[in-house]
């Protein structure tokens, strides 16, 4: 492909001298085209590269999208490290929904799809996107496809509608299960939105286990929390803990209203986000503290948002 990354006159000159000049002339065009709609990613990065999604706000809580790459300072278990890699744009992300499917649930099935199709329809369009959910058990919402595009609103909204929701919450699986799937995306940036009251009665995983894999995956975790006062199973705490160590945020919408707008800002915070990477200062595979600062900016007072830490590659001691 890279042989046709020439202007439109050029393939048009070197196809008047080529037999098949029209087909030359046609796939030229096309691959031109395609370059310019696709927004540009992180490459050539190494598999070992700490991969971050930064989120800058101002004192009033709007998203920041004009920070320059030496605005950020990253410290790696106290000691600054060099950016490898930096970008802005607003490129598009691999996530999943993970979607509470279990029988507190029921009364809320029409918010829950509502809000999953308005995160869609506010995503980029070239996000790809899939959809678990979970009761006792974790299952597929797309039945007949691993991921879709984002702006294939209608379809997430038809599979949505399937949803009966009954049975207790394995909660810690599916967010593992997630997780997992999450490493089959081809976008360099991972999220995972969860839509639960936070409450486990079900899994085979403990909540050391599930800690354990956001640690050592790159995802930024969402999470709605779904409830209400009778609901005895809710645990905000632990959406708040799991949002917070891996760089998401955490909404407690009491209403469809809010639930909507908590949707609609989490796909405005994914799509103003920064994506900044650096090279791990040891390999020792352990669990290292990341501290993302503001460096030299403005005189704006600005606060920025990522996960917590990671874990080094290398052989766990």
């Amino acid at each position: 492909m890279s042989g046709c990354r020439v202007s439109d006159a050029a393939c048009r000159a070197r196809g008047a001298r080529h037999p098949f000049n029209h087909l030359f002339l046609f796939i030229c065009i096309g691959v031109i085209r395609l370059h310019a709609q696709e927004p540009p990613l992180i490459r050539g990065a190494s598999s070992d590269l700490v991969v971050l999604s930064a989120t800058v706000t101002d004192s009033d809580g709007g998203f920041v999208a004009d920070v320059p790459r030496d605005g950020f300072a990253i410290f790696d278990n106290g000691k600054r490290q060099p950016i490898a890699l930096f970008s802005s744009e607003d490129s598009p992300v691999s996530v999943g929904l993970v979607i509470d499917n279990s029988a507190s649930m029921r009364p809320k099935t029409g918010e829950v799809i509502a809000a999953t199709t308005e995160f869609a329809r506010m995503s980029n369009p070239r996000d790809e996107l899939f959809a678990l959910s979970f009761n006792d058990d974790v299952r597929e919402v797309l039945h007949d496809r691993r991921f879709l595009m984002a702006d294939d609103v209608t379809e997430l909204a038809r599979a949505m509608s399937s949803l009966r929701p009954e049975g207790r919450t394995a909660l810690y699986d599916a967010i593992i299960a997630g997780l997992d799937r999450l490493e089959e995306g081809s976008r360099s940036r991972k999220v995972l939105v969860v839509l639960s009251d936070g409450g486990d009665n079900a899994s085979r995983a403990t909540l050391h286990e599930l800690i354990a894999r956001a640690r050592r995956s790159g995802a930024a975790i969402y999470t709605i929390g779904l409830f209400d006062d009778t609901d005895q199973d809710r645990n905000p705490g632990f959406l708040q803990m799991l949002a917070r160590i891996t760089g998401g945020e955490r909404y407690l919408p009491a209403s469809v209203g809010p639930l909507l707008q908590a949707c609609g800002r989490i796909a405005t915070d994914i799509r103003s986000g920064y994506t900044i990477a650096f090279e791990p200062a040891t390999r020792d595979g352990r669990y290292h503290k990341i501290d993302v600062r503001m460096g030299n900016t403005s005189k704006r007072r600005l606060a920025v948002r990522a996960r917590a830490g990671y874990v080094a590659p290398g052989s766990q001691p």
